[in-house]
């Protein structure tokens, strides 16, 4: 069956057996790093996104590959099941400390570390091609998040209300909070820790805020 998870997961596959990332595969192809990040998966509003007919065959193309074998790879043929998985390269993502976040010139105005000389963290192959490492400093998140726990951060992925965040300010104030609400001017952040004030911010005071996928501790 020809599933929107079944075409992605072979996606996946095709790249672990050319022992690379969704995003390795994406630039081989010629394509947007960012075309097959887990992000794009999906529109805003939940509804599934698919891969277009021209990137898939760009991708069959660029590793030698036919229609037949990414048709067996859909349906989980040839020892490459996509719904059992199958063992993938890691993904490296940048390591940074929360001092660091809170500099001037380490991101771009969406919140994507730029620059290089960063220190790097290995991440189990699923996570989001667009994700990196914080490593937080302190008590103020706790008890959810400890000093030295490392949370990782995906600026692309959909924010909702109640995911907890990562947010910096013009000032370059940067926490970790929980999205409790945000209007067209406003927005307003839940503190992880009950000893800290909840915040309360003009949508223009905030550079960006990002989801935490999850956290290594």
């Amino acid at each position: 069956m020809f599933s929107h998870d079944r075409i992605w997961a072979a996606i996946d596959a095709l790249a672990a057996r050319n022992n690379l990332s969704a995003s390795g595969l994406a630039r081989r192809a010629g394509l947007d790093p960012t075309t097959f990040n887990r992000s794009k998966r999906s529109a805003g509003d939940g509804r599934p996104r698919w891969p277009s007919t021209e990137s898939i065959a760009k991708v069959i193309e660029a590793t030698g590959s036919s229609i037949q074998e990414f048709t067996k790879l859909m349906a989980g043929q040839n020892g490459s099941d996509p719904d059992a998985g199958e063992s993938r390269p890691a993904v490296t993502v940048p390591l940074l400390g929360f001092a660091q976040a809170g500099h001037g010139g380490f991101f771009d105005d969406a919140g994507f570390p730029v620059g290089q000389g960063w220190d790097e963290i290995q991440l189990p192959a699923q996570t989001d091609e667009t994700a990196y490492a914080l490593e937080v400093s302190g008590q103020s998140m706790m008890p959810l998040y400890r000093d030295g726990d490392v949370i990782i951060v995906a600026p692309g992925a959909a924010i909702r209300r109640g995911d907890r965040v990562v947010v910096r300010t013009r000032g370059g104030e940067v926490m970790a909070k929980i999205l409790q609400r945000q209007t067209a001017r406003t927005i307003e952040l839940a503190s992880v820790n009950p000893d800290y004030p909840d915040r309360q911010f003009a949508l223009d005071e905030i550079e960006w805020m990002a989801r935490i996928l999850w956290a290594s501790q």
